[in-house]
């Protein structure tokens, strides 16, 4: 592990194999750690990571999983602190960390699962231009009395990062989400498609970007930079055979929702509630959308980054 000491005093720890990439402008892909430690329960989390780092692998790119790790963040986290992250000490399990965390975290030396928005932040200062996860956050329902807006949307009005996904969650706001991108500046792109997905399903009836392939997506995302913009979404639906018909979805989302209501549950605690809810009301289905997506982002990054790293 190389350490990185230029950050006035702050240390960034980049993995051996980032650094070797980064120095001889081969593909990589940032993966988040939020998947490991808030996602699916131990061995399945575990699993779940070194499959999605393997998918970045298998099309020749370099997986790059961001998370802070004893106070140091770390571009490229070890077997080890993957397993950590996976398996934490119960009395101390890694905090979940969105861009404003990220320096309470390292002054308590604790470990940190990154977000979107804190991966995005993080990657971007190891010079990582191309991130997976499976869905951003965005514009919660019912925002407008909660002001319940992820700093997703905002860190990719800021951080020049690409973001493949498969849309926003599903939990969300999919129309009004789409507005603050707009507004912000950010190109949201559908992979061989022109209608925004929505998570688990393909589909949300939303309008986007066509984009064929990969070296269509690398062009635009060359041309955006050097016009001065910041952050892309690539959006992709999930694969057919694991997707979600939208109305199950939403009915099954305003289950979910009445009872957070009942229930007390909100700020940060909503999204976990509700994705577990749907867990349930879906017997599971939702889980396994979630998986197969998460891999497919995964393996369609790595083609993203291998096309911008040829231009």
């Amino acid at each position: 592990m190389t350490l990185e000491h230029d950050r006035k005093g702050i240390s960034i720890a980049v993995s051996a194999e980032v650094q070797a990439a980064l120095a001889a402008g081969k593909p990589l892909v940032a993966l988040e750690s939020t998947v490991i430690s808030h996602g699916l329960p131990y061995p399945h989390n575990l699993e779940l990571a070194l499959a999605m780092e393997q998918e970045v692998r298998d099309q020749g790119a370099v997986p790059a999983t961001v998370g802070i790790v004893a106070g140091v963040p770390t571009v490229g986290m070890d077997a080890a602190a993957i397993r950590r992250f996976a398996h934490p000490d119960p009395h101390h399990p890694p905090l979940k960390v969105s861009r404003r965390d990220i320096g309470y975290v390292v002054a308590a030396g604790g470990d940190g699962a990154t977000t979107v928005a804190a991966t995005m932040a993080l990657a971007h200062l190891a010079g990582v231009q191309v991130f997976a996860t499976g869905g951003i956050g965005g514009v919660h329902r019912g925002a407008r009395e909660t002001w319940d807006v992820s700093a997703d949307l905002t860190e990719l009005e800021r951080t020049p990062v690409l973001v493949v996904c498969a849309g926003a969650k599903a939990i969300l706001d999919l129309p009004a989400t789409l507005e603050y991108l707009e507004t912000g500046g950010v190109p949201v792109l559908g992979w061989r498609t022109a209608e925004f997905p929505a998570f688990y399903s393909v589909s949300s009836g939303l309008p986007v970007a066509y984009a064929q392939d990969a070296s269509f997506v690398a062009r635009a995302w060359k041309a955006h930079r050097a016009l001065g913009g910041a952050g892309m979404v690539l959006a992709v639906p999930p694969p057919v055979e694991d997707a979600i018909d939208r109305a199950v979805v939403e009915a099954a989302i305003e289950r979910a929702l009445n009872r957070a209501v009942k229930e007390g549950v909100h700020g940060p605690a909503v999204t976990p509630f509700l994705l577990a809810a749907l867990a349930r009301e879906t017997e599971g289905e939702s889980v396994r959308a979630n998986v197969a997506l998460l891999r497919q982002n995964a393996r369609i990054a790595a083609q993203v980054a291998t096309a911008i790293a040829g231009i």
